[in-house]
């Protein structure tokens, strides 16, 4: 527990405690498991200071100076950091975490070579923070505002193991887990072979029979992911769009009644050229004329006309789900 003589200088502020560091340079403060939660205490000095399980919840300590400090386990939840000095700090197992309305604000930090193993980060503000060389070995690191961040050389490697960095937080940890679990591993490798996206337009009436091609590549040992576009695409639809089509093994494009997607074609088709897009319509229609577009990419096959659902599932194997996996076979061939 905390040493009650450093307890007592800090509860006279910070202007004291400073002044009180000043005149012993060669003392190491014990605050350990100190209850900070809500104080003001910007522009102090805990440097090389134990705070190991100390709580700052909501504290105000910007311009704070805990470099080379212990910090294990310390609960910064919601706390305001900005411009505080964590460089060198015992950071692992800390808690940076927002919660409800409140962020934990990192902004403009300096964490240069700080341990921040199994540190929770997630959701906090570290816009223009540096990040430099820290061991982030387990960090949760969700949803992060991290504008103008430093992040270079981060550790993702456990201590005593070959030395792996990457230059981006979040990437840090998805490697991580990608790395050391196995079953990720495994659920990439079927998504990635089996996945199958469905575009169409989403009326209720179109939505029967794209909710039928859905089952039916069920049945045949596919994971279908059908993705509502009935909605306005916007910037970020778009890249959602874009970031399934990428994992998927094949498409298929629903044509009748066609609406967005045919936008969101023009943002799959010229950028995924190893995902075969096997087009279908109902026969009384004919092919957008934009369709013309499209048919400039090899990889866009023929367009396959069926009279109703019932039809259209009755040759799905062959003239659907056949001539797409015949596509992804061809292309994995040129490849070897």
């Amino acid at each position: 527990m905390a040493n009650p003589d450093h307890i007592a200088v800090l509860k006279q502020g910070v202007k004291a405690w400073n002044k009180w560091r000043e005149g012993r340079p060669d003392v190491i403060p014990d605050l350990s498991g100190a209850q900070l939660q809500g104080r003001e205490l910007a522009r102090i000095n805990l440097q090389s200071a134990n705070l190991r399980g100390a709580t700052f919840r909501r504290a105000y300590v910007s311009q704070a100076d805990f470099r080379n400090a212990n910090l294990f386990e310390t609960r910064f939840v919601q706390a305001y950091l900005r411009e505080v000095d964590f460089s060198h700090a015992r950071m692992e197992k800390a808690n940076l975490t927002s919660a409800g309305l409140y962020r934990s604000t990192l902004v403009s930090a300096d964490l240069r070579e700080a341990t921040l193993a199994y540190a929770s980060l997630v959701e906090a503000n570290c816009e223009n923070a540096i990040f430099d060389k820290c061991d982030v070995y387990g960090i949760s690191a969700w949803n992060l505002k991290l504008t103008g961040a430093s992040q270079i050389d981060l550790r993702i490697s456990a201590n005593h193991k070959p030395l792996i960095t990457v230059d981006d937080l979040q990437l840090a940890q998805f490697l991580h887990l990608l790395l050391n679990n196995q079953n990720l591993r495994q659920i990439i490798d079927t998504v990635t072979s089996k996945a199958a996206l469905i575009l169409g337009r989403f009326t209720a009436e179109r939505k029967a029979t794209l909710d039928a091609i859905r089952e039916h590549l069920r049945k045949v040992d596919y994971l279908p992911v059908l993705f509502d576009f009935e909605q306005p695409s916007s910037r970020s639809t778009m890249e959602t769009v874009s970031t399934l089509a990428g994992m998927a093994r094949f498409i298929i494009a629903d044509l009748t009644d066609a609406k967005s997607v045919l936008q969101e074609l023009r943002e799959i088709v010229p950028n995924r050229p190893s995902v075969p897009i096997q087009p279908i319509i109902l026969a009384t229609q004919a092919e957008p004329g934009m369709f013309d577009f499209f048919r400039l990419f090899p990889w866009v096959l023929k367009t396959h006309y069926y009279a109703t659902p019932a039809e259209l599932l009755g040759s799905i194997g062959e003239c659907v789900i056949g001539l797409a996996e015949r596509r992804v076979a061809e292309q994995s061939m040129r490849r070897n």
